[in-house]
């Protein structure tokens, strides 16, 4: 229920590159990519292998070098079913290329042009802005429907400090929602991935930890808020003492109690909230940590968790739609 695209690119991504902060589900988080990646190579005439890419996107008139492994040059190759993970494509050309079945998840298309493409029965979500398809910008459309389909979601952008408060009413009456369906489930359920995204309990964990982020830490300069059930997304690099226990398996009621926890301590900092602290920035802290220890601005990281709350809730109705619809 994790992600963002699905991801989910989640939600998490979704703050950490639009107001603040973080990304959904195995595999989302932020669009850096590492200090390397592995580019997967493959012909119709022999197994896979595994060639070291290069550190730094290719450069124009670079020269492919086949012994030090830098494959720049794939014409007529047949790469089906090659996996790309962190790989730098900066500047690629892509010409006659058949990208049918072809999975996209936690991508920067930033400028990317498309040009004599079939899109057919093709499913997108991300962050989406200045998105021309055939001449149009379709965000205004979509940000419309959405808005349509969600009467609450306009009120995930508010303006002044009693829009935040409203928002996180909304927010927390949703959540009841969604957990008391949550309950009416075989708890077993509760822990399952659908389509490799995380499962219910695991994107209550997560919120916990975006929690501790971006309010126990960055507004209220906790340097260490952490709690052992706190589940950063996959992408983020680990930091020393932030958990990352991908194996664990509490109750309902265990990650409940974090998340009653933690949705009061926004409670609480929203009601005292004013327009002069939101236009404001935060204290930042010294210990190294994630966010860093910087100072922020404080809608950036109140949106962070309203995107959060928000994007998680849906990505994880949508899995209980797909738990309830399968057999036994």
């Amino acid at each position: 229920m994790g992600g963002a695209g699905t991801p989910g690119r989640s939600a998490l991504l979704l703050s950490y590159r639009a107001s603040s902060g973080a990304g959904r589900g195995p595999g989302t988080g932020s669009a850096r990519f590492g200090d390397w990646a592995k580019l997967p190579v493959v012909s119709s005439d022999r197994t896979p292998r595994i060639d070291p890419a290069p550190q730094h996107p290719a450069r124009p008139g670079a020269t492919p070098s086949w012994h030090a492994g830098q494959v720049t040059d794939f014409t007529h190759r047949d790469l089906s079913g090659a996996r790309f993970e962190y790989v730098y494509l900066t500047g690629a050309d892509f010409h006659g290329v058949d990208l049918t079945g072809a999975r996209f998840r936690l991508v920067d298309l930033t400028r990317v042009t498309i040009r004599g493409a079939d899109l057919v029965d093709v499913d997108i979500s991300g962050q989406i802005d200045n998105v021309r398809i055939n001449g149009v910008d379709v965000v205004p459309l979509v940000e419309a429907e959405l808005d349509r389909r969600y009467p609450d979601r306009a009120k995930m952008r508010p303006g002044d400090a009693a829009g935040y408060r409203e928002a996180w009413d909304v927010l927390e009456r949703l959540w009841q929602q969604t957990v008391a369906r949550a309950r009416q489930m075989d708890p077993d359920l509760l822990h399952r991935r659908v389509n490799g995204e995380w499962s219910f309990t695991e994107t209550l964990r997560h919120l916990v930890f975006a929690t501790d982020a971006w309010v126990n830490r960055a507004i209220l300069g906790q340097p260490c808020p952490w709690d052992p059930l706190d589940l950063p997304a996959d992408e983020l690099p680990d930091v020393p003492g932030i958990p990352r226990d991908r194996d664990v398996r509490p109750s309902l009621d265990q990650v409940l109690a974090l998340r009653a926890d933690r949705t009061a301590t926004v409670r609480d900092v929203l009601a005292s909230l004013t327009d002069e602290q939101l236009a404001g920035m935060t204290q930042p802290v010294t210990e190294p940590g994630f966010p860093e220890p910087e100072s922020f601005p404080v809608p950036r990281c109140l949106r962070a968790i309203l995107n959060e709350e928000w994007q998680h809730r849906l990505y994880a109705e949508r899995d209980l739609d797909t738990l309830e619809r399968q057999p036994g």
